[in-house]
């Protein structure tokens, strides 16, 4: 007799218990639906019927084992209701960047730039959000602008990505720039969970510094990219709002304000340009 899903679903969340998974039970569902073509919304209704496709889940139970994330497995997450591809070239989307987001979805804007875009879910979310209008979204890295175009691609947003280290090859002015900057210190990476520290890129999680590298230089290059009354908002580490915000005045920044994530962490710092 075959070994139905919920027979399955628990052999996997064995396996990935034992392997020191922090969500064995939730990411073993995923994969068991992943490896079984179906979406994991739909798993419940098949818990009774024979599963198929025991090869693609050893794979996938194989790679989770070894604390490759999820998202990497089946190529996509999901963030502020939409799905974006993620490979290992670019930052896991994550809950907390959706603070962010909405943050930025309290006024309109007309044009948006998103430093250091990654999987571009950021600047592509804004632009599905806020019709009408258009943004720019930057990456020093290549690899992570094509996923950030085919994301583009796949969810049919009119988008715009580009090469540049921050504010390198940005012209012109806009009236929101968000950012999402590497923003752990190097002394932190070893205390990363393996997840985050083995198989997500170095470059996207940490300034080899302090932690607040990416903060300076994009206060330093927002004045001349800010519209006049133009917003400059970051996400930034649980503990590091206070020092962003010293940064953002000391770059002549006005009414800087947070904004705090599900947690109540201060998750977003806002800076304003000069109105005139």
């Amino acid at each position: 007799m075959s070994a139905t899903f919920a027979d399955v679903i628990a052999t996997a969340t064995a396996r990935l218990r034992a392997a020191g998974v922090e969500t064995p039970e939730r990411d073993a569902r995923r994969l068991v639906a992943f490896a079984a073509g179906i979406g994991a919304d739909r798993l419940s209704l098949h818990l009774r019927d024979a599963f198929e496709g025991g090869e693609a889940l050893e794979n996938a139970l194989a790679a989770r084992e070894e604390r490759r994330p999820v998202s990497h497995i089946i190529g996509e997450r999901l963030f502020y209701g939409r799905p974006f591809r993620v490979t290992a070239d670019v930052l896991d989307p994550r809950p907390e960047t959706e603070t962010l987001v909405a943050a930025a979805l309290e006024k309109p804007f007309e044009r948006v730039l998103d430093l250091g875009s990654g999987t571009g879910c950021i600047l592509l979310t804004l632009l599905a959000e806020c019709p009408g209008s258009t943004g720019l979204g930057v990456d020093a890295s290549p690899a992570a602008l094509d996923v950030a175009r085919s994301n583009a691609a796949a969810l049919g947003i009119d988008a715009e990505f580009r090469q540049s280290d921050w504010f390198g090859a940005v012209t012109g002015q806009f009236d929101l720039i968000v950012s999402n900057p590497p923003y752990i210190a190097a002394a932190e990476m070893v205390g990363l969970a393996p997840e985050t520290r083995l198989w997500e890129p170095r470059m996207a999680l940490t300034d080899e510094a302090d932690g607040l590298s990416a903060y300076r230089a994009i206060a330093a290059g927002a004045s001349a990219h800010l519209a006049p009354g133009g917003r400059l908002m970051v996400e930034v580490g649980a503990t590091q709002a206070a020092a962003v915000a010293e940064i953002f005045g000391a770059a002549g920044l006005e009414d800087i304000g947070f904004r705090t994530d599900l947690d109540g962490r201060r998750r977003v710092v806002i800076g304003n340009a000069e109105r005139p």
